[in-house]
């Protein structure tokens, strides 16, 4: 299973002040394309979907497939109008989910 995620994000914003997100996830990924001692391929093991959303609303998400790398790390843009928590959400194919939530002020 994936350690606890790494985020970055000022502690306050302006109201519409644009500012960076980062993220990242240690998480092995196996594309399931590499074959064990005896042939059989493994099972393929990847984060697929990550979403940022806030007060039930996704502010941003991305779709990974099997070339993505290990231990992924996303940086984006947001701009928000009042104070929330930003709740994030690393999806891994084998249904398993890591999520954090992060609370920011908006002055």
């Amino acid at each position: 299973m994936a350690e606890k995620p790494r985020i970055k994000i000022p502690a306050s914003v302006r109201k519409g002040e644009v500012f960076q997100v980062k993220t990242l996830l240690k998480h092995p990924m196996e594309s399931g394309l590499r074959k064990d001692e005896t042939g059989k391929p493994h099972p393929r093991k990847i984060i697929h979907r990550f979403v940022c959303s806030a007060d039930g609303r996704e502010l941003f998400a991305a779709d990974f497939n099997t070339a993505v790398s290990a231990d992924p790390f996303l940086t984006f843009h947001l701009r928000l109008e009042r104070s929330t928590t930003l709740e994030f959400a690393w999806h891994d194919d084998d249904g398993s989910v890591v999520s954090e939530k992060v609370p920011i002020t908006v002055e």
